[in-house]
């Protein structure tokens, strides 16, 4: 596997991110075309179908943003936990979860003071990540 870094961390999977999102767009075109061209007798069925084409767009866009928020959470978690390890004392509580995101890729040598840069400049995740000089890989976010 190729060492993780700033340009190739984030992760597509091709299966969720492309197919899926491609099959659920074309089920949600193909029904409203169907409804706007339906007649009395199949209006019902029709409206339906595209009922369940935003029902399916919905469930693909919360079914990410609801794991990448318990990935957000248990992420934080364990960055207030590593800080703690490293330095003894409690991280800022005016780090946020955007900026505990950039900094879990940061080495433990780095991490404490880019921490404290973080929150003294108020750096953004990506600004956080490109400061970063020794990466630590995470495999387990997608």
């Amino acid at each position: 596997m190729k060492q993780q870094n700033f340009k190739n961390h984030s992760r597509w999977v091709i299966g969720y991110h492309g197919i899926t999102l491609i099959a659920i767009l074309a089920f949600l075109v193909g029904s409203i075309r169907n409804f706007l061209k339906s007649s009395e007798d199949n209006l019902y069925s029709a409206s339906l179908l595209v009922l369940l084409g935003f029902i399916l767009f919905f469930m693909f866009h919360f079914l990410r943003s609801f794991a990448l928020k318990a990935q957000d959470r248990a992420i934080r978690a364990e960055e207030k936990l590593r800080y703690f390890i490293l330095t003894g004392k409690a991280i800022s509580n005016k780090i946020t979860t955007r900026q505990f995101v950039g900094l879990r890729f940061a080495s433990d040598e780095e991490f404490p003071a880019l921490a404290e840069k973080a929150e003294r400049e108020n750096l953004s995740e990506n600004d956080i990540k490109k400061a970063i000089i020794n990466w630590k890989a995470d495999e387990y976010r997608v």
